[in-house]
């Protein structure tokens, strides 16, 4: 199937590893140039030179006068972003009163400012352009709280609701913005919540009917179609990749 996305610049955070990574190559095997972010320079660069097409930018979610600078450092090299994906990764785990005000505020700045900073900033030329694909790597605790991730439950809400919001404002200018409400990965993130590896590989598939954890490849696999011409009607939507974990809500 062809995707149309040959040849467009797509912007790809987390890029360095795990579900980003996943994106970052399924965008570059449909020929995007692919912009991988990372707050690590040596793993991005790593990362960028197993894929053709590939171009690594350090910059970390915290400091949103480096997200605002980003795209804009992206366009000197690659061209005009024309696809974003906000893989903004989770915040600390544990329950709903144990995090200070300083953990709530790198979580919102992480999961919500950052991505609108980015937004703010790549949004005026998709409008001009009347093309642009935003997607947002969410959680499947936006359709059930998740024990223990408490940050996550309470801030990616806000995050869905911005894009939600969006999408309804932009709609007709061929703009789509989507959140994925993801499910269990094997991830180094999904392992380190459950302790190791190979705990996550015997006990994170229990529950799972599809009896196995989704792959990165799995993931990248969904960005790529929602960022390409064939989705051009998905738009404000919230779409789950789990496996058929949770249930409809």
């Amino acid at each position: 199937m062809e995707l149309g996305i040959d040849g467009r610049v797509a912007l790809v955070l987390g890029a360095s590893k795990g579900l980003g990574q996943g994106i970052a190559a399924a965008l570059a095997r449909e020929g995007a140039l692919v912009a991988l972010v990372s707050r690590s320079r040596e793993r991005v660069e790593a990362a960028a030179a197993e894929l053709e097409g590939a171009t690594g930018f350090v910059a970390d979610t915290d400091d949103l006068e480096a997200m605002e600078r980003l795209p804009g450092e992206v366009a000197e090299r690659l061209g005009p972003v024309e696809i974003l994906v906000t893989n903004t990764g989770g915040p600390p785990t544990g329950s709903a009163l144990e995090h200070d005000a300083d953990d709530w505020q790198a979580a919102y700045r992480s999961l919500v400012l950052a991505p609108r900073a980015l937004i703010e900033t790549t949004l005026p030329s998709m409008r001009e352009r009347g093309w642009g694909r935003i997607v947002n790597v969410g959680s499947s605790s936006l359709r059930e709280p998740i024990d223990g991730l408490a940050l996550s439950n309470i801030h990616r809400p806000a995050a869905l609701g911005l894009f939600a919001t969006l999408a309804r404002e932009v709609a007709a200018e061929g703009v789509t913005l989507n959140t994925i409400a993801t499910g269990r990965f094997a991830t180094e993130r999904l392992a380190s919540n459950w302790g190791s590896w190979e705990r996550m590989q015997t006990d994170a598939t229990q529950g799972v009917p599809a009896e196995r954890l989704g792959t990165p490849e799995d993931f990248g696999n969904l960005v790529a179609f929602l960022c390409s011409d064939r989705a051009a009607y998905v738009t404000g939507a919230l779409i789950p990749i789990d496996g058929g974990l949770t249930r409809f809500s």
